[in-house]
């Protein structure tokens, strides 16, 4: 095994267009660099964006397949209903549109490499199909029942966690195994400190180039607030940014103050956005729906306390125009509640505006006790759990059991930003 230097990294960094020195990321390379010639599959962790594309093409450029093929397929960007057709191709006749025998990427790419990105996204029948590609290599096309033969190395990648994924039965477990022989991890735009910097000046450079546009020079300040900012977008966020700088202020030299302009508000988003990349509209509606579940539960025992307070004629009114008046959503039973989450239309019956908008019951004193409505109740929870927490978002979303998307929303309604 050829001995993997300063120098053989720097030539592997030039070939494939890699910038940057940080220690996480010189560290992920010299791995690819040691498992290349060894024929295992690989697993490539990372973050969207961070620049997983370039360690699949170092092996197979490092290994005795690079003078086969290399396919990169997204696993992510295929139907579900086409994805085993393209992997492992049909036969004629197979489905409706078969017209003809297809060969799939395993066959096209025989004695080579092929690169699966996104494979936490793949269906988990075509998993099964994989499983046996990579325990002895076999596999059968699409409606045909002769078994063919593959010799075929395969590296994978994806954003997700693997072991959660696992966990909630979305991805098999021996395969993630088979996959994992080895791990590589890529480092996120965030963790690797002057790269960043040396970055955008490649970015400032090639837009300059390309474009014909005049100089612009970045400050100090300007650069340590790049490296300051969180960059959930990583790599691809960061050349967005800055061929926006290159192409507005050009000729100029650009401070923090002007850079800041180009990027999102506060820090705070950013997390935000990265911690929830896919949003889950019934999710959400159905945390809102437990919180209003619960607050029925409180208005029930407000009711039981006021028939209990006497037969005055002023109670009496009162209590029977809270019952009379209370929202349709809170005399649910619990069973009609879960059905309406689970109705085809159940998004036209409980949008989440209207869910956050039960205040049919107004305020009233009754002997001196008041019945607060539900939005002074929702309000008041928020903001005694916001304080209990010392004002930390992610905490009271977690205790209030709601996304911090809805608590973020809830926040702004209630105005209580402060």
């Amino acid at each position: 095994m050829a001995t993997i230097n300063d120098n053989t990294i720097r030539a592997i960094k030039q070939r494939f267009g890699i910038v940057g020195e940080s220690p996480a990321l010189i560290a992920a390379i010299r791995r690819a660099m040691l498992v290349a010639p060894i024929d295992l599959s690989v697993l490539i962790i990372g973050e969207s964006g961070s620049g997983k594309e370039s360690f699949p093409k170092i092996i197979h450029e490092s290994s005795p397949r690079k003078h086969k093929k290399y396919i990169a397929v997204n696993c992510g960007a295929i139907p579900e209903g086409t994805i085993d057709s393209e992997l492992f191709g049909h036969v004629k006749g197979s489905f409706t549109g078969a017209i003809a025998d297809h060969k799939g990427y395993f066959e096209e790419a025989d004695g080579g490499v092929i690169f699966l990105d996104e494979v936490a996204e793949m269906p988990m029948s075509t998993q099964a199909r994989l499983l046996r590609v990579l325990e002895n290599g076999e596999y059968l096309r699409v409606g045909d029942s002769t078994v063919r033969k593959t010799n075929i190395r395969i590296v994978a990648a994806t954003n997700k966690d693997m072991l959660q994924a696992v966990k909630d039965g979305k991805f098999r477990e021996d395969l993630y195994y088979r996959l994992s022989t080895v791990q590589i991890n890529v480092p996120p735009l965030r963790d690797r400190g002057d790269d960043i910097v040396l970055l955008s000046r490649l970015f400032l450079r090639n837009f300059i180039n390309e474009n014909r546009t005049s100089e612009v020079t970045l400050t100090d300040d300007a650069q340590r607030l790049l490296k300051a900012y969180h960059w959930p977008g990583n790599v691809r966020q960061l050349k967005s940014v800055i061929e926006q700088v290159a192409l507005f202020e050009s000729g100029n030299s650009v401070d923090a103050a002007t850079l800041r302009q180009y990027m999102p508000s506060n820090r705070e988003t950013a997390l935000t956005v990265q911690s929830q990349p896919n949003f889950d509209y019934n999710a959400e509606r159905e945390q809102l729906f437990t919180l209003i579940l619960s607050m029925r539960a409180e208005i029930e025992g407000l009711k039981k306390r006021l028939d209990g307070m006497g037969s005055g004629s002023h109670v009496s009114s009162t209590v029977h125009e809270l019952k009379r008046d209370s929202n349709p959503l809170l005399n649910m039973s619990d069973d009609n509640a879960a059905m309406s989450l689970d109705s085809p239309y159940s998004h036209m019956q409980h949008q989440p505006q209207e869910l956050g908008r039960v205040d049919e019951v107004a305020t009233m004193d009754v002997e001196g006790e008041t019945v607060k409505t539900l939005d002074e109740t929702e309000r008041e929870t928020i903001e005694s759990a916001l304080r209990r927490n010392n004002g930390r978002r992610k905490v009271t979303a977690q205790e209030l059991n709601i996304s911090e998307r809805t608590l973020y929303r809830k926040i702004k309604q209630y105005n209580l930003e402060r």
